[in-house]
Parts: C-alpha cells; structure tokens; sequence
C-alpha cells in the first residue's frame, strides 16, 4: 500500500484519497518572470515522480499545476517588488509578454525532461474574479478586514494557524513596520496580504483590477493557489506539493485562507520536496549558480543525465550538484543504457513479446510505495538488468519500472535501432533459417549500409551501430 510522508503529521501514512483510485493533486509552479534553474527543475520533477507513482498504482490523478504571473512579491512575506514587474522593467516588456517568454521556456525544459503534462496549467491572471470572491468571503466571515492599502488576512481569528509549520505566534514576522510596505493599520505582523491596492509603494503598479474594496488592485500570491485549486479541484485536495521553503509562510497561509473560507479541511497530504544545493551552498541566479537546463545542455549533457541524477536522491532530501556528479551519473545512465541496448538487440524477431518479472515487480513497486524511494527503485532496475532472465524478459520489465522513472529508455533505444533496421534483421534471420545464405547476405550488406552491423551469438543476431 502507498505510504506518504505528511508534513503536517510529521509521520508516514497509508495514502487514502477522498474518491476511491482518483486522486486531486495540486502542485505550486513557477512565478515566470525569468527561466527556470535546475533547483526549479528538481522540485518539478520530483512532483512528476508522484505522479507517475500513483498512475502506475492505478490510481487517475487530476493533476494541476499553476503559474503565477502577478501578485508574486521578491519577498514571500509581502515585502518588496511583484516580480512579474520586475522582470517586465529588466527586459522593456509588459508583464504578459514576459509571462508568455518565460512559460514557453518553462514548458520547453518540462517537455524535455520528459515530465507529464498537467490536467490544468492555470494562470493566475485568468482566475482574478475567484481570488476576489473569496477575499470577500473571508472578509465577510471576518477573518479579513481592509485598510487604505491592503486587505488582510487576520491570522488571530483562525484557531490553528501554525499547525503545518508549528512555529510560535511571537517568532512568526511578515514584515510589518520594516521594508518598503508599512501599513500602519496592520493588525499583527503575521497578518497576510490578500489583495494589495494601487496605493503606497504599489501606486505605480502595472498589472490592477476593479476590486468590491473602492480600489482597483491586484491579488496577494498566497490567494492565488487557493482560489484556482478550489476552483478546479474542490474544497478539499488529496495532495499538495511544494518545496520546503513554502511549509512556513506560503502553504500555511493558503491552509487558513482556505480553511476559513470554506469551513471544511484543505488538504489531506502535504508534501515537500528538499533544497538542490550547488558546491554544498544554496543555488540562486545571483551567485552565478541558478544553472538552467539549457546550460546543463551547452555543457554536452542530455537532459535525461539531469533527470538520471535526480532519481538519485529521495525527494525528501537534499541534493548537492556538482558538475562531478552530473558526469557520474550520465555515465551510470550510459552504462544502463547500453546494457538495455544489448538486450534489445537479442530480442527477435521483431515484435518479440516478453512478461514482467514477478519478483522485481514486485520490490520495485515496494519500493515507490514507500514514500516514493525512487532510488531503491533504481536500484531494483539495475539488479534486473543485471539478473539471469530471457533477454525480452528483463527489457519488457524495464519498459515497466520506465513509466515511473521516465528515463525514455524504449524511445531512445528505438532511435538507436530504426525500425526499418529491425525489419531487415528479422528478415535475414528467416533468410538463414532456410538456408538462403547468399540472400541473407545481400540484407547484411543492406543493414551495413544503414550504418549498423550484425554479429551472429549462440542465442541469435546481434545488430548495433557501427560507432557503438
């Protein structure tokens, strides 16, 4: 049975959705105002991950994945810049064609990393009309009242605020009386912006809609998760996933404003992904280490080789990146690969069927189940490649335990062997079956053209080609 790590419980638990075999996800995606680094990347990834657990389980997932495109200050705690302006001021564009430059990016390094596509890929300046809705739920429940520039959660009046972080009330600060928004009409410092006014430091800002608040305005980023998982998954989730960094501000407020709002329980599992560290220090663009994917590739690595060093790490814990290790772990995945590729070549005729292997079947999905022990899969992946088993055997259950770890592996071994190459081979193999040995090779001759050469073993043809 799957067994997921619950951050608000602080233990495993046997994973039970509300609807039986269906599962809501929701997953925090990027704010686009710059590309994506690899430490992004891995967070993203690791949410893949769960996903392609839960479908190889069985398990249909509605699986949605935002994108902030306003609200998003350089601060989680409502203190500086919307970065989504930010980024629009850096490049002279408004802050939609920034949005637009930087989701196809981001969707490019997804595409390539091999990462599901969502059910939903939200915008949350497409879901402004709900944002406002249920601001002015909560405000007329009271659990959030209206200044000259903001309006605000009031954190006193939700009984269990902390209950994701467990921090105190006297250590929590979201910035009240110190950086550039000082609102003197601040409750507590632990109060939370839901929808800031085009007032103050926000006077100039460029992205404001009406509000029912007497000013034109724009959503506080918190807001925002809660309105569009309420809008396309329900009231209550069965998995919410995001880095560590959000369990003490970001997904805490999203519980109490959502919470409040519907007077039934958010989420049911919370899950956090740990840091990638660079050199052993945290990755960011302003010390020259927020590496993108399109670097990693500049560098002569495959995007899969990102992916192979992922899987190498549970999702629950950090990961350090060097490119040391980079090269290690491209190098395990040629090895994988080329031991896959000798498997593919003995599989003949064309089309040869092979049966999953109960044994590692089984310790590979005892493995995922386990909060998601994508490394111990690994593992039981390489014990496979490495076991006494029929040749189509091992690489049929390879495809299998592919489904979760997304490495691509029949797709790139059948670019290595073109069907057409295939074709031949299994023709020549007839050929010599009969005895036809001058006609079976006039078809050598022809596979050799191609660039691919056929060696004969005890249990068949191997074909490969002539560089490999």
């Amino acid at each position: 049975m799957l067994q997921l790590y619950n951050t608000i419980s602080r233990r495993q638990e046997p994973f039970t959705p509300l609807e039986s075999k269906k599962v809501r996800f929701y997953h925090c995606g990027p704010t686009v105002y710059w590309t994506q680094h690899i430490g992004n990347l891995r967070g993203m990834t690791m949410a893949d991950l769960l996903v392609r657990t839960l479908l190889y389980l069985g398990y249909e997932v509605v699986h949605v994945r935002n994108y902030t495109d306003v609200g998003h200050l350089t601060s989680d705690m409502d203190v500086g810049e919307d970065k989504m302006e930010k980024g629009a001021k850096r490049e002279g564009k408004t802050p939609q064609e920034i949005a637009d430059k930087y989701i196809r990016i981001f969707e490019t390094d997804t595409a390539v990393l091999n990462l599901l596509a969502p059910k939903y890929k939200p915008r949350a300046t497409d879901y402004i009309t709900e944002m406002k809705d249920m601001i002015q739920a909560l405000v007329d429940k009271g659990y959030a009242y209206v200044t000259d520039l903001a309006v605000y959660f009031d954190v006193s009046r939700f009984e269990g605020y902390n209950k994701l972080s467990r921090q105190k009330m006297e250590e929590l600060d979201a910035g009240a009386g110190k950086g550039d928004v000082q609102d003197p009409a601040k409750r507590h410092p632990a109060d939370f912006a839901l929808w800031f006014f085009k007032a103050g430091v926000h006077k100039n800002a460029l992205q404001t809609w009406p509000s029912p608040w007497g000013k034109e305005g724009f959503p506080g980023w918190h807001i925002e998760c809660s309105a569009m998982s309420r809008k396309l998954l329900g009231r209550t989730l069965d998995i919410h996933m995001g880095g560590v960094e959000h369990i003490p501000v970001h997904h805490t407020n999203e519980i109490a404003q959502s919470e409040a709002a519907s007077g039934e329980r958010f989420v049911n599992y919370w899950l956090h992904n740990e840091h990638l560290l660079v050199n052993g220090r945290k990755m960011a663009k302003s010390e020259g280490t927020g590496y993108s994917l399109s670097e990693v590739g500049e560098k002569g690595f495959d995007p899969m080789d990102l992916r192979y060093f992922f899987l190498q790490a549970h999702y629950r814990s950090r990961q350090n990146f060097t490119w040391e290790a980079l090269s290690a772990a491209a190098a395990a995945r040629d090895n994988l690969m080329r031991k896959a590729f000798v498997l593919k070549s003995l599989v003949l005729p064309v089309g040869s069927k092979g049966a999953i292997i109960g044994k590692y079947n089984s310790e590979f999905e005892e493995a995922i189940s386990d909060d998601l022990n994508i490394p111990q899969a690994l593992a039981v992946a390489w014990q496979l490649l490495d076991g006494k088993h029929k040749p189509q055997d091992i690489l049929t259950t390879l495809y299998d335990f592919d489904r979760v770890l997304g490495l691509r592996i029949r797709e790139s071994l059948e670019r290595q062997i073109p069907a057409e190459v295939m074709e031949l081979v299994d023709r020549r193999e007839r050929l010599r079956s009969e005895k036809r040995f001058a006609e079976a090779d006039n078809v050598r001759q022809q596979i050799e053209e191609k660039g691919y050469l056929v060696e004969d073993k005890d249990k068949g043809s191997v074909v490969k080609p002539k560089e490999f």
